[in-house]
């Protein structure tokens, strides 16, 4: 996103990472919604308090559109009210087939020959809004998890951006967010 020259007013995260990392060093300011504070990765969390703490920080930095990549945690119906249809997320798969967080090993076990990536627009259904675009990706006999999500990663880092940026010129138009889909028809 940034290489794309796409605006970025914050980025966000549910836990350290490297990508709070990057955008510090690009200058971009960035946020910590830390899981820790909400139960963690056990069974006391409580994602309806985290979903809803996301939200209101979110809206306090008057956030347009939530491009997410990488983030683990799923939200609750708090963050798709503050924001409808105005979140967008990236899967490695041509949904509706594969969806979940182990959707490359699924593939590889399916034994299938092609999979790829699709943004879509994220809903409280694990990985079932809308499909804005996909890209291919050739599954080939050497591949395993590691080198065929690698090559899926490579066309999603241009595929995302260019999904963003045109669902960020759709706004700007004006256009309702429930539209967004609608005026995505290429894949």
């Amino acid at each position: 996103m940034i290489d794309a020259g796409l605006e970025i007013s914050l980025v966000a995260s549910d836990r350290p990472c490297r990508g709070l990392d990057v955008a510090r060093d690009a200058g971009i300011e960035t946020l910590l919604v830390d899981r820790r504070d909400f139960g963690g990765f056990t069974t006391a969390f409580d994602r309806e308090r985290y979903s809803e703490e996301l939200a209101r920080v979110l809206v306090e930095h008057r956030i347009d559109l939530i491009a997410m990549t990488g983030f683990g945690t799923i939200v609750t119906g708090a963050l798709h009210r503050a924001f409808p249809g105005r979140i967008l997320n990236t899967h490695p798969s041509l949904l509706p087939a594969f969806k979940g967080w182990h959707a490359v090993a699924a593939t590889l076990e399916a034994g299938v020959g092609e999979t790829g990536c699709t943004v879509h627009v994220a809903t409280e259904a694990l990985d079932d809004g809308p499909i804005l675009a996909q890209r291919r990706v050739v599954v080939l006999a050497e591949d395993d998890e590691a080198s065929l999500h690698e090559r899926i990663k490579t066309v999603e880092r241009v595929l995302y951006p260019e999904v963003v940026a045109r669902v960020m010129a759709s706004l700007a138009r004006g256009d309702e967010p429930g539209s967004v889909a609608d005026a995505m028809e290429e894949r």
